[in-house]
């Protein structure tokens, strides 16, 4: 068992992939928390997705993918916020327009490029045996920075989450707290992004904080467990995807999806068996 722990720790890139994995793991699931409470999984679907040209101009450009996906990150958070508070138009109307248009648009520009079959693919699904040192650095320094906003706000996004009306009494600034949110998890995405990529990173920020909120009452609770189970998921996804010699981003993915099934057909609380 011992050798079979050890082995894939041998080679460097495991152990970066295994760093990469546990730090998406853990800030994704804390943040996913206030996304499943708040029901924005769609809209976190779609920032994923609408990064897209972002990576494209920075691909062209030369310049580092993360730098064009931060970019257009914030920026796409910020125009679904503004569209969202002018009520014109339902929420969930303006981010499929949003998300659909950008994701063409960047598919768009990456067809410029004769390789960009190979880095849309890398794109999508993720590379986490890829990831360098300097990955690993950017990784970490968004994921604290994410970590850190979490808990000094973590009493307005807690209140923002269960009674928005009460933030408006208390006179916070419920706006530019839900823009700071929509911020934090295009950051999210970005992190994510080498370690299972845009196509399944809304697992990554919803099945782990799901599963714990079927266990949980109190809702430091449910972050604590959702982080944990992240990054094991991320640990397990990867050893598995090293034996069974399948994709790495999956794998990880794959993990969480089967423990949130054994949790909602066998959880205490709110069991289905």
């Amino acid at each position: 068992m011992l050798t079979w722990l050890l082995e894939p720790l041998a080679y460097p890139f495991m152990q970066r992939g295994m760093l990469a994995a546990v730090m998406v793991g853990v800030v994704c699931a804390v943040l996913g928390s206030f996304v499943v409470l708040r029901g924005m999984g769609f809209l976190g679907d779609a920032l994923a997705h609408a990064i897209l040209p972002g990576v494209s101009i920075a691909y062209l450009l030369e310049l580092p993918l993360s730098l064009g996906a931060l970019i257009m990150g914030v920026a796409t958070a910020l125009g679904i916020g503004y569209l969202t508070k002018q009520g014109r138009l339902r929420e969930d109307t303006s981010i499929s327009i949003i998300f659909s248009g950008l994701f063409a648009l960047g598919i768009v520009m990456l067809s410029f490029v004769g390789s960009y079959t190979v880095d849309l693919t890398h794109f999508l699904f993720g590379n986490v045996l890829g990831v360098s040192e300097g990955d690993l650095w950017l990784t970490a320094g968004l994921s604290l920075a994410v970590l850190a906003l979490v808990l000094v706000l973590y009493r307005q996004f807690l209140v923002l989450s269960f009674d928005p009306t009460l933030a408006v009494t208390f006179k916070w600034p419920v706006d530019l707290l839900r823009y700071l949110l929509l911020i934090m998890i295009a950051i999210v995405i970005v992190v994510s992004l080498q370690t299972v990529g845009v196509a399944l990173m809304l697992s990554m920020l919803v099945t782990p904080a799901a599963t714990a909120y079927l266990v949980t009452r109190r809702l430091p609770s449910m972050m604590g467990l959702a982080a944990a189970i992240g990054g094991l998921c991320g640990v397990v996804g990867l050893y598995l995807s090293y034996y069974l010699n399948v994709p790495s981003g999956p794998a990880i993915v794959l993990t969480c999806t089967v423990v949130f099934v054994l949790t909602f057909l066998f959880s205490p609380r709110r069991t289905l068996i």
